[in-house]
């Protein structure tokens, strides 16, 4: 029997592999939540706390990326030799409370710590929940299940806004509120108490899932004997292989990861409520974000079948190509109108990247390196993204263009880190065409 075969016999209970991928998403959706949330109550958290825009940007991206980039390598270490269910059960525990300990925050130091511990409980996440997607599906049907995860990108930052929005229209009326035990409470320290609680829950429901088989190749120290320092190795041996999905998705969560601005700056450039917008652009998520997703996955499957073997990276280039020129020219319309719509072609490029990303990677890497590999992809882009993203917003609000300017900082990163790595692109594909053909040879 080859390959194929004993890996699709191995795959009989689809159900039961499709519940652990919707609870994943689920997960997933809960993340970006209590990660999105932060960007919609700037303004409130900054005229209470008495923070900078450089400051925002510290919050909104390098607290959280200390962590979660990088507790990745080590976690993703653990997802492939431990209990991956009971490591994302105690993650999604540890990042809901620090999200409700947010809400308690007096100073930026206090949020900037309860950040920093979301980032340590969203690590364990993906590295885990995608090392379970490989081991419930075979290679050929991988696409859509990992379409099927990714949505929560899109669906987690929409009702985050959606919720914010209602939040914020609330409590513009009801002004501070008071708590039994808790006493007199902001609206943005409720807002995060609020979508930080259900998490717990959540967390106990992946604890009650049963582990999947794993692959019968899957040899946990085979090629892993140095650990994490020997699976660093393979990745140098490697980088223009990795690179090639690598820098194009470091650009997606670079411009991704900077649009924690956007609520500010529809509100500073064209006086937009901020729960006005919250309301609309999660209802745009919502419209657009899921159908690419799952769209991403299902067209990496289909062009799968008709023999490309780089489907995924097709893809994930095609996604490159779309939401590059709509990050940079969105922030720049002459109205709100024009820029939601640009916004909206851009996460359909979102979409397409993140997903084929994903499926790019596990297409090319061995079976007792899922885990790690994952870590390392998201370390990677998560380090680009977090660090250079909102940080960089933020600083060229500071010294460069004011407050009022931040639609020009907003369409200049983009346009700095994302023409270079798109040149780049036609090289480093012929990099992974080369790996592919020597992953069939052997």
């Amino acid at each position: 029997m080859d390959n194929t075969a004993a890996d699709s016999q191995r795959h009989e209970n689809s159900s039961s592999a499709w519940v652990m991928v919707s609870l994943m998403m689920v997960a997933y959706i809960f993340s970006f939540v209590d990660r999105y949330i932060l960007g919609l109550l700037i303004e409130p958290i900054k005229a209470d706390l008495n923070l900078t825009d450089t400051q925002i940007g510290l919050l909104l991206g390098p607290a959280f990326a200390i962590f979660y980039a990088t507790m990745g390598l080590p976690l993703g270490y653990l997802a492939d030799r431990s209990k991956r269910i009971t490591i994302v059960s105690i993650g999604i525990f540890v990042w809901s409370l620090a999200t409700a300990a947010s809400g308690f925050a007096q100073k930026f130091w206090h949020l900037f710590l309860a950040r920093m511990m979301v980032g340590v409980g969203e690590a364990t996440l993906s590295p885990c929940a995608l090392s379970i997607i490989n081991d419930s599906f075979p290679a050929e049907r991988r696409g859509r299940p990992i379409g099927l995860y990714t949505t929560g990108m899109s669906i987690g930052p929409a009702l985050a806004y959606l919720g914010g929005a209602a939040v914020l229209t609330w409590t513009n009326k009801a002004g501070l509120i008071d708590i039994p035990i808790l006493g007199d409470m902001a609206p943005w320290q409720l807002a995060f108490i609020i979508v930080g609680l259900p998490g717990i829950l959540l967390a106990f429901l992946v604890y009650l899932r049963k582990e999947p088989e794993r692959p019968p190749d899957h040899n946990p120290s085979g090629n892993l004997r140095e650990g994490i320092g020997g699976a660093l190795k393979f990745f140098a041996k490697k980088r223009w292989v990795y690179a090639s999905f690598i820098l194009p998705a470091s650009v997606m969560t670079t411009i991704a990861y900077s649009q924690a601005w956007v609520p500010a700056m529809f509100e500073r450039t064209w006086g937009m409520d901020a729960a006005y917008f919250a309301f609309i652009n999660g209802l745009l998520l919502l419209a657009f974000g899921p159908i690419s997703n799952n769209g991403a996955g299902w067209l990496c499957d289909y062009w799968e079948k008709k023999g490309y073997k780089d489907a995924g990276l097709r893809v994930l280039i095609l996604g490159a190509v779309i939401l590059l020129p709509t990050g940079i020219l969105a922030p720049l319309m002459p109205n709100p109108t024009w820029c939601f719509i640009l916004y909206s072609i851009n996460t359909i490029g979102t979409a397409l990247t993140s997903s084929s990303a994903l499926v790019t990677l596990l297409r090319v890497v061995p079976a007792n390196l899922k885990g790690l590999s994952v870590a390392f992809y998201l370390m990677c882009i998560s380090l680009a993204g977090l660090l250079i993203g909102p940080t960089a917003v933020g600083v060229l609000n500071d010294n460069v263009f004011g407050e009022d300017g931040v639609r020009y900082s907003m369409a200049l990163v983009p346009l700095i880190i994302g023409t270079p790595v798109m040149i780049m692109i036609p090289f480093m594909r012929k990099h992974y065409l080369r790996e592919l053909e020597e992953t069939k040879k052997s």
